[in-house]
């Protein structure tokens, strides 16, 4: 999922299943079944068919619930499905519903699914996660405009039997409907607010653990209410998650000191300076901050030595231990280390191309000089665009800083709201952008997907034919061939690099304190990256 904000925002992968506890001062909350929870940014959406980034995903997956719930160790609980099963041949699953209810109090139906997951990859609804459905049957044609969405291979057995065809076997399927983009949605609110539904908390309706409450579309303080109609509200103890979204870390880290915030994000000098702090934690993350080239825009940017001295004069070990300092390590490549393994081997370090993430401004220099000379250009001057939160503007700083060492090369930096970014990167309103992703599964696939050429996240529009080829054999070959699709992967990630196409910054990690009193929240280092259902103040 989109991050967007290097502020750690996006999906599923390994999850380490840590049960967020603390050590330190007592809340002034302490008495009172309420969170008071920090962000870095506002809520983009709450359409999950149109949803993009982790922060509204985060928020989704509280008032929300699918078939199946990331649970801790790399496993799934037990949703609005109570039980599901799969083919001998892995192409059919079907699910069996619980009798669960909006918290309207009308019943939730298979029908609520099948909607749903219609109106998702329908190209009237434009959804930049439509390509996630892609191995449902029929659904790339759908989202092509060649078949009506009520082929898409999904159907109602009744109201409480949803079955799901499958273009081939999908071991990580499971993972998949634990997401918000396959979260039921009630049509009867979709039509009745047209336009306009999930603007607001008014115009949605929720079948979660929580109900969302105070969020106008703009404001940066909701609520997360709990759902009385629920079909395990008897095992939430939260009564409230108060959420404000603080865009600069020291008024929010001035918060949690005076105990109006029981958690908060940490970065840069903060996190440096609170390591020793008994609330400290950091929460790893299957995450990798990127800065993407916008070659559909800027014809320069299409040179390969242009792109390639671009990444090279940035110091990323430099960016990692002197900028932003909150857990953070250096990358290998696009694919997160320790999120995929295959035989033993772990995906990162097997596709490992030394030249995707070095540095070495000597050798920048040159390639940027050849390239120059290639374009038959002497200047050139971009702007880099990110979001507003603090973290994404001392990368940003810190990446201009960095390419201006590059002889006629001029960097400007625009940081702008999360949600307008968003659109803008896009629409390819820009020249390059800061953008990060979080994995949706467990699988290296969530990352290179999205370098395709067409795929709606590529917003660089970064092309190669070998990478697309490459990208579409390892998604049909046989589910039986691991090592071949795997091998397929590891070579489509090493044309990534050598070419370019994106420029890996950092792997995210999230340092954070929280209060010792707050007990029983499931971080993953994944989207939805927390879970309040279980949490409890002690």
């Amino acid at each position: 999922m989109k991050i967007n904000s290097l502020a750690k925002l996006g999906g599923v992968a390994l999850v380490t299943g840590l049960i967020l506890a603390g050590c330190g001062s007592k809340s002034s909350q302490s008495k009172k079944q309420e969170i008071s929870w920090m962000t870095p940014s506002p809520i983009a959406t709450m359409d999950t068919s149109k949803m993009t980034d982790l922060y509204s995903a985060q928020v989704a997956n509280g008032t929300n619930e699918g078939l199946l719930r990331m649970a801790k160790n790399n496993k799934v609980d037990p949703g609005v499905a109570k039980s599901y099963t799969t083919s001998k041949d892995g192409l059919t699953w079907t699910f069996n519903l619980r009798h669960s209810k909006w918290n309207d109090g009308t019943p939730v139906t298979a029908k609520d699914f099948v909607y749903s997951w219609q109106r998702t990859v329908s190209p009237k609804t434009a959804s930049q996660y439509a390509y996630i459905f892609a191995n449902i049957k029929n659904a790339d044609k759908i989202n092509n405009g060649k078949m009506s969405p009520s082929k898409l291979g999904v159907k109602a057995e009744g109201n409480y039997k949803f079955v799901v065809s499958l273009v081939k076997p999908q071991s990580y399927f499971k993972f998949m409907v634990t997401q918000p983009e396959f979260f039921p949605q009630n049509s009867k609110t979709v039509a009745k607010y047209g336009s306009s539904y999930a603007t607001s908390a008014a115009k949605d309706t929720y079948n979660g653990p929580f109900v969302l409450k105070g969020w106008n579309g703009t404001n940066d303080t909701w609520t997360l209410t709990k759902n009385k109609n629920y079909w395990n509200a008897k095992s939430v103890k939260i009564k409230d998650v108060k959420f404000q979204a603080v865009k600069t870390p020291s008024t929010a880290l001035n918060s949690y000191n005076s105990g109006k915030l029981d958690f908060t994000t940490l970065s840069g000098t903060l996190a440096a300076n609170n390591k020793k702090n008994k609330d400290y934690v950091v929460f790893p993350e299957a995450s990798t901050s990127y800065m993407e080239f916008n070659t559909k825009k800027i014809p320069a940017l299409r040179n390969a030595n242009i792109r390639k001295a671009m990444s090279l004069a940035i110091d990323k070990k430099q960016m990692v231990n002197k900028v932003m300092q909150g857990g953070d390590i250096t990358p290998k490549g696009f694919v997160p280390a320790d999120m995929a393994k295959h035989n033993g081997q772990d995906f990162a370090k097997q596709s490992y191309v030394k030249a995707g993430t070095d540095y070495n401004l000597a050798e920048a220099k040159t390639l940027f000089a050849k390239g120059m000379k290639q374009v038959g250009k002497k200047s050139l001057s971009l702007t880099l665009l990110g979001a507003d939160d603090d973290d994404t503007k001392r990368a940003s700083e810190f990446v201009q800083s960095q390419l201006t060492k590059l002889p006629g090369l001029k960097i400007t930096t625009q940081n702008i709201p999360l949600k307008s970014k968003l659109t803008r990167a896009q629409n390819q309103q820009f020249d390059l952008v800061l953008s990060a992703w979080i994995a949706d599964y467990p699988d290296p696939s969530n990352f290179l997907d999205l370098m395709t050429s067409d795929n709606p996240q590529n917003d660089g529009k970064w092309s190669n034919k070998q990478y697309d080829a490459l990208i579409k054999k390892s998604e049909s070959t046989d589910a039986n061939n691991e090592t071949a699709r795997w091998n397929d992967m590891v070579q489509a990630e090493k044309i990534l690099m050598n070419q370019q196409g994106i420029a890996p910054l950092y792997q995210q990690g999230q340092a954070a304190l929280l209060k010792s009193s707050v007990k029983g929240v499931q971080p993953f280092p994944t989207s939805p990256q927390y879970d309040w259902a279980k949490a409890y103040v002690k």
